[in-house]
C-alpha cells in the first residue's frame, strides 16, 4: 500500500501580470496553472482545493473567522518495510507459544446417523411429558 505525505499550500489572491491575458480571470488563472506547474515540478500531486476556516484575533480580546482558500498536493513516499522476526522468547528469557502446523488435509466428519427430531410447537405439551416422567422416576423410587 503506498504512503503519501502532503503538502497544503495558501492559494495565490493575486494575479500575476502575464503577457497576452488581458482580463482578471485570465491572468488569475495563470497564476494558478504557475503555482500548480511549480508543485508538479518538484513532485507533488495536485488533489483539490478546499475553502476553509481560520480563527483569528482581533485587538485584544475577540477573533474572528476568515476563510481561506488552499491548495492541497501529495507526493507519495518510500518507506521501506523491514519484516520483523516474531519473538521467540520475552526480554525475561521466558518462551513464547509457537504455531504448531497442522495437517495437510482435513477430511469433513461423518454424518449423524439419527435423523434430528421436531422441536415441540408448545411448551405446554412439553411440561406435561415431563411431570409424566417425573411421576415414573418418583413412583420407581417409592418401590
Amino acid at each position: 500500500m503506498p504512503r503519501y505525505e502532503y503538502k497544503v499550500v495558501p492559494s495565490p489572491q493575486k494575479s500575476a501580470k502575464t503577457k497576452g491575458e488581458k482580463s482578471a480571470e485570465g491572468r488569475f488563472a495563470a497564476s494558478i496553472e504557475q503555482a500548480l506547474n511549480q508543485m508538479g515540478q518538484d513532485g507533488w500531486e495536485y488533489q483539490r482545493a478546499e475553502l476553509l476556516p481560520s480563527e483569528e484575533r482581533s485587538g485584544l480580546t475577540g477573533s474572528t473567522v476568515n476563510w481561506r482558500n488552499v491548495l492541497i498536493f501529495r507526493r507519495e513516499i518510500d518507506v521501506p518495510v523491514a519484516p520483523t522476526p516474531s519473538p521467540t522468547e520475552t526480554k525475561d528469557g521466558v518462551a513464547l507459544a509457537q504455531p504448531v502446523p497442522g495437517p495437510d488435509t482435513v477430511q469433513a466428519p461423518a454424518p449423524i446417523a439419527e435423523q434430528a427430531k421436531e422441536p415441540p410447537l408448545s411448551l405446554k405439551g412439553a411440561e406435561t411429558e415431563k411431570s409424566e416422567d417425573e411421576t415414573a422416576e418418583i413412583e420407581g423410587q417409592k418401590t
